[in-house]
C-alpha cells in the first residue's frame, strides 16, 4: 500500500478541528469560575445587596432570644439567691446556674442535692417571692437572659421512704438512723438543741425540740435550708405532736423541681461548681416502704 492509498479524510488536521482548538487555553489575565461570574454580574449591574444594619441587628436579636428560650426550657436556667436560708454556701444576691438534664429520663433528686423548686404553697417569704421590677430585666428574666426569683432553693435531706429525725446526742440530723456530718456546709442554729444534746445543733428552729418526719411519701422530698435557724423549709412546715390543728404539708413534689444547682457564677470571687457532700453517700437504705 502506497502513501496515496491511505485515507486521511476522517482526521481534521486544521487548527479549528484540533483538540487544542476545541478547548483553548484561557487568555492571560482572564478570570475563570466564580470570579468570572462575579465580574459578569457586576458588568450587568447585578451586584448582591446586603441587608441594612438594623435588619441584621434584628435577626441577631431574634436568634439570641430563641436560643435563650431553648436553653432555659431544656438545659440551664439562672436564678439569684434572695434570702439567707442557704448560708454559708449561698448568700443573698449570689447568682446560680441550675441544670435540668440530671433529672431527665427517670432521674430524680438525690439526698444532698441543692435544688430549685416551685413554691409548694405558702412557703415563699416576701424577700423570696420578689421578681425583677424593672420592665427590661423582667422581660429578660422571662426568656432566660436574667436571673429569676419566685422559687425556693433548699437541700434534699430525705427521698421516698426515708425517715428523718432530730437529733442525736451530738446535735446531728439522722436519716434512716444514719447521722449526717454537716459541719462543712451547714450552719447550726446557734442555740443548742432543745432536747439537751451536747455541742452545736443542726436541728432547725431553736425551741422546737425533737421531731420525726416520714417515711417520705412516693414522689415527694424532704428539704432543708443549710442555715438551720433561718429557713422556712420542710422541718418548719412539719406538724408536731403538740399542734392539734396543723394542716401544713412538709413535703415537696418531685415534679415541682426545676433542676439541680450546678454552679455559682457571681460574684466572680466565689464562682465554682456545687458538689454533693460525701456524708449523704453513707445514709442507710429506708427500713420500709414509702409512707402515705
Amino acid at each position: 500500500m502506497t502513501s496515496e492509498d491511505r485515507d486521511f479524510s476522517t482526521v481534521d488536521q486544521t487548527p479549528e478541528g484540533s483538540r487544542s482548538a476545541a478547548f483553548p487555553a484561557a487568555a492571560p489575565g482572564r478570570r475563570t469560575g466564580r470570579a468570572a461570574r462575579r465580574a459578569a454580574r457586576k458588568e450587568r449591574g447585578e451586584s448582591r445587596k446586603s441587608l441594612p444594619v438594623w435588619q441584621e441587628t434584628l435577626l441577631l436579636l431574634v436568634a439570641a432570644v430563641g436560643l435563650a428560650v431553648l436553653v432555659k426550657a431544656l438545659f440551664l436556667q439562672a436564678f439569684y439567691i434572695p434570702s439567707e436560708s442557704m448560708e454559708p454556701g449561698l448568700e443573698i444576691d449570689d447568682r446560680i446556674l441550675v441544670e435540668k438534664p440530671s433529672y431527665w429520663f427517670g432521674g430524680e433528686p438525690q439526698r444532698g442535692d441543692v435544688v430549685v423548686f416551685a413554691d409548694p404553697g405558702g412557703w415563699l417569704g416576701p424577700e423570696e417571692a420578689g421578681e425583677p421590677t424593672n420592665p427590661v430585666t423582667a422581660m429578660l428574666a422571662r426568656i432566660g437572659l436574667y436571673p429569676t426569683g419566685g422559687h425556693l432553693v433548699k437541700r434534699v435531706i430525705g427521698v421516698e421512704g426515708d425517715v428523718i429525725e432530730c437529733c442525736d446526742e451530738q446535735g446531728r440530723i439522722l436519716v434512716n438512723g444514719t447521722p449526717l456530718e454537716e459541719r462543712d456546709f451547714a450552719r447550726p442554729n446557734g442555740h443548742g438543741c432543745a432536747d439537751g444534746a451536747q455541742g452545736a445543733c443542726f436541728g432547725p428552729m431553736p425551741g422546737t425540740g425533737s421531731w420525726t418526719a416520714g417515711p417520705v411519701p412516693a414522689g415527694k422530698l424532704f428539704v432543708m435550708g443549710d442555715n438551720r435557724a433561718h429557713s422556712a423549709d420542710s422541718s418548719f412546715h412539719l406538724c408536731t405532736e403538740a399542734e392539734t390543728e396543723c394542716t401544713s404539708d412538709p413535703y415537696v413534689d418531685v415534679d415541682s423541681v426545676v433542676g439541680k444547682v450546678m454552679a455559682v457564677v457571681w460574684p466572680a470571687g466565689k464562682a465554682g461548681f456545687e458538689d454533693r457532700p460525701d456524708t449523704f453517700d453513707d445514709v442507710a437504705r429506708p427500713r420500709g416502704g414509702a409512707g402515705q
